[in-house]
């Protein structure tokens, strides 16, 4: 057995419930990739990937425990050995900091051999395997060794090539392996997340490629340009029900929505997120389904307002949380990130100006308009406090909505149907008022759970303060994305003539949707949201769906110290 104990700069703390054992399976993700190791058991990020669910598939007969590990013979005992094989069998040690689900443990006596099963083919190395699984079979067998038992080499099984490949224990390896336990579990006791890979063909086959943004943070540090790791848009999709009265449950592997008029099945595969609008209700098995796969449930009132949001346990990364509330209680970086959220919008306010201008009253207004917005935009990052802020954003609000009726194409629509004076709202007055605070509570939800992803708390902001009830961060994340996702979303509908006078209804001073109206807003919405768009940072090519989450990814890297400013979305 070994005893030598690895030489680090700080030792690693003891093992107790506030430092908790390494599993032998994080240890492994270490030596791939520490940054990826420390995403996972530290910040409690994962996603799903083909090869995960293979790996699954691989390990569904030895998962199912069989066999106790029976106490290690005595060796100089005249009794033949009794042959063993346990399954499924979990191991433990203080001593070591580490404990292990083993596969499969062979032995006799008081020898005892591990045996890791693995998806795929057998590497053809020197080796006979990679470090990463040869480290972790290590570990199992170090385990074993605690139990007592004689442990000199274990087995890599193969599943794809169905070959059986020997790892001798060394003291090289053994000596590797206690160095990575002891390296995971001071990093996650000190709290510093190791820096992305730079340039590694480790990351493109990478689950959290998208989460850790392994590129996106090495451009800030070294400027180099960005690969596509992030998927240009999710397979997933919103599942929307607003029908009154409709029953949300679940058969097998699908959600069903049965109404009055008859019912429709979704793959749960197939939806990213359940919104609900009015009185729909879901039985208590499709929620635990939900909750179980981390896919949220959006409630909405009839009308779109947002009054809830279910998931399940969430995020793990309390690490984000922190860093949160301790940039929202330092006034000037709270004053800085909302200068830029503030400053990006009315440059996005400006170019939908420039983009959509239909105006009858020639080229005057809107440049006079322009200019404007581009000194409210120059000014904003140089106010002295967030009550300035709020002042440059009113003032180019004015301007932008002064003139967003020279936006809707009166020649197409009519301009008695959509007459646009001012914004406003609780309750919005007309047509279009009532489209944009629909648009509104659409994103609010978007970002919202986008957010919570994160691993932020969306109801502490830094722009938008906290009030009861009110996802000040989602609405701080919003702001940019204002212009160039909900009022074109809005513009879009209005002049394609997807909605009309019909599929509004005005109750005194109020106007609502109808639930036609509702729909073709909802379907043009998600249509925006699967427009691509190039990053204007990074320059690859992303839906709107992913953009968003690819800016609240960033913002945790920000908020965490490790990229030094937030960049935000600004078209040209």
């Amino acid at each position: 057995m070994c005893e030598r104990q690895p030489e680090l700069p700080l030792p690693a703390p003891p093992a107790t419930g506030e430092a908790p054992l390494a599993p032998a399976r994080m240890v492994n993700e270490w030596v791939y990739c520490p940054r990826l190791a420390y995403l996972m058991w530290v910040e409690g990020e994962w996603a799903d990937t083909g090869d995960t669910e293979d790996g699954r598939r691989v390990h569904t007969r030895v998962d199912r425990p069989a066999g106790a590990l029976p106490a290690p013979g005595d060796p100089d005992a005249d009794a033949e050995p009794v042959p063993f094989r346990s399954r499924s069998l979990t191991l433990a040690s203080e001593r070591l900091g580490l404990v292990a689900k083993c596969d499969v443990v062979e032995g006799e006596g008081s020898r005892a051999t591990p045996v890791d099963y693995k998806r795929g083919k057998r590497p053809h190395v020197a080796a006979g395997a990679h470090e990463p699984e040869r480290v972790q079979l290590c570990a199992q067998g170090l385990l074993l060794e605690e139990q007592g038992f004689e442990v000199t080499e274990g087995f890599l099984w193969f599943a794809e090539s169905r070959e059986r490949v020997p790892v001798t224990f060394d003291e090289e390896l053994r000596a590797r392996t206690l160095r990575a336990v002891a390296e995971l579990r001071l990093a996650a006791a000190t709290g510093r997340r190791p820096p992305p890979l730079e340039n590694s063909p480790k990351c493109p086959r990478c689950a959290l490629a998208a989460i850790c943004l392994p590129d996106e943070v090495n451009w800030f540090r070294h400027g180099d340009p960005p690969r596509m790791l992030n998927p240009s848009d999710d397979p997933a999709l919103p599942l929307h029900v607003q029908t009154p009265g409709a029953r949300v449950r679940k058969s097998a592997e699908t959600l069903v929505v049965e109404t009055d008029d008859g019912s429709a099945t979704v793959p749960l595969i197939d939806v990213s997120e359940l919104a609900l609008y009015g009185p729909v209700s879901v039985t208590t098995p499709a929620l635990h389904e939900l909750m179980r796969r981390e896919i949220p449930v959006a409630w909405h009132s009839t009308g779109g307002w947002l009054m809830g949001h279910t998931a399940g346990a969430g995020t793990k990364n309390v690490g984000v949380r922190a860093a949160q509330f301790a940039l929202a209680a330092d006034p000037q970086r709270s004053r800085r990130l909302a200068a830029g959220l503030v400053t990006a919008k009315i440059r996005n306010q400006r170019t939908l100006l420039r983009r959509n201008w239909k105006g009858t009253e020639g080229d005057a207004a809107l440049a006079g308009a322009l200019d404007r917005l581009k000194r409210l935009a120059e000014a904003a990052p140089h106010a002295p406090d967030t009550s300035r802020l709020l002042g440059a954003e009113g003032e180019a609000a004015a301007v932008y909505f002064a003139l967003f009726a020279q936006l809707i194409a009166a020649d197409k629509v009519g301009i008695e149907a959509f007459r646009f004076e001012a914004r406003n709202r609780r309750p919005p007055a007309d047509p279009v008022n009532a489209l944009l605070s629909f648009s509104y509570a659409l994103a609010t939800r978007l970002f919202l759970g986008a957010l919570v992803s994160a691993g932020f708390d969306p109801y502490q902001g830094f722009y938008h303060r906290p009030r009861h009830g009110r996802p000040a961060l989602a609405l701080d994340m919003m702001e940019p994305f204002r212009p160039l996702l909900c009022d074109s979303t809005v513009l879009m509908v209005i002049n394609n003539g997807e909605v009309g006078p019909a599929s509004f209804v005005t109750n005194g001073p109020a106007c609502a949707l109808t639930p036609s109206g509702r729909k073709a807003l909802i379907a043009a919405w998600e249509r925006r949201l699967d427009q691509e768009t190039t990053h204007p940072v990074f320059g690859y090519r992303v839906s709107m769906r992913r953009l968003v989450a690819v800016q609240c990814r960033l913002l945790a890297r920000h908020v965490t110290g490790e990229i030094a400013e937030m960049p935000h979305y600004v078209p040209r």
